[in-house]
């Protein structure tokens, strides 16, 4: 349980840094916790899915097709969550790039 509140504070923490670069439109504060909630969700229901349905082209292109998956997830999270708009996949494909970047610079901080 501690470390679902760890990876949902560390992707609110990184969609507030990300909107801080980017266009990124969160209606309150209470929109990133939101959103750190609902990406949590999609990467533990959806992203799997999409991580094994795409192992060929992952391995094509070494791996480098997991950042559109990650773009794909913070798309997602942006339909799912009324108040927190991110505008495009250029947009999103450079916050699952900050997103990514939080997510491991926070791990190894932990460890």
């Amino acid at each position: 349980m501690k470390r679902q509140i760890y990876r949902v504070l560390t992707n609110a923490f990184a969609f507030f840094v990300a909107a801080q670069f980017l266009p990124i439109v969160a209606t309150t504060s209470l929109h990133f916790v939101w959103a750190g909630i609902v990406l949590g969700l999609v990467n533990l229901l959806v992203r799997p899915v999409l991580i094994i349905l795409t192992i060929p082209i992952n391995l094509i292109t070494l791996g480098v097709f997991t950042l559109v998956i990650n773009t794909w997830m913070i798309m997602l999270t942006s339909w799912f969550v009324t108040g927190f708009y991110v505008p495009g996949f250029g947009v999103a494909f450079l916050a699952s790039i900050v997103v990514s970047l939080t997510n491991w610079g926070f791990k190894e901080m932990r460890s």
